[in-house]
């Protein structure tokens, strides 16, 4: 695929950031089809338009976003009308009430459909230790 293809995916994922960032739910509902899958450290889900509103309502009275930078992005596009960006991401934060700098490997699948390209798939790993070494036993 042509330069443009990737800055067109490039841009659409930074697109649903800000969304985030500005907690424009409904612009990020927008970028989602039907049904959805995130997966990270709390596991795997699928959502409706209608979950990820929930859970986009419950982040705000956990944490906010204040920044965000994507770093090392690749865009492969498997078949015309399927584009999977990877990325590292450092996301500045507020957490219960704290500070907090999170470093993380993200990908999304985004999909072409009549009505544009749709975000089907996000997954996000903190990075570290693969094993978990590095993080504190409770």
């Amino acid at each position: 695929m042509a330069h443009a293809d990737e800055q067109e995916i490039i841009d659409l994922e930074q697109e649903f950031w800000r969304t985030i960032l500005e907690k424009d739910t409904e612009a990020s509902v927008a970028m989602l089809p039907e049904r959805s899958i995130v997966v990270g450290a709390q596991g795997a889900a699928v959502l409706t338009p209608d979950d990820y509103r929930r859970m986009a309502e419950q982040a705000e009275r956990s944490w906010k976003l204040k920044s965000f930078r994507l770093d090392d992005v690749s865009v492969v596009f498997p078949r015309e009308d399927v584009a999977v960006i990877a990325y590292t991401v450092t996301e500045e934060m507020d957490v219960d009430g704290q500070p907090l700098t999170l470093k993380a490997a993200d990908a999304t699948t985004w999909i072409r459909e009549n009505s544009g390209w749709q975000a089907c798939l996000h997954t996000e790993s903190v990075l570290g230790d693969p094993f978990g070494r590095d993080r504190k036993v409770a």
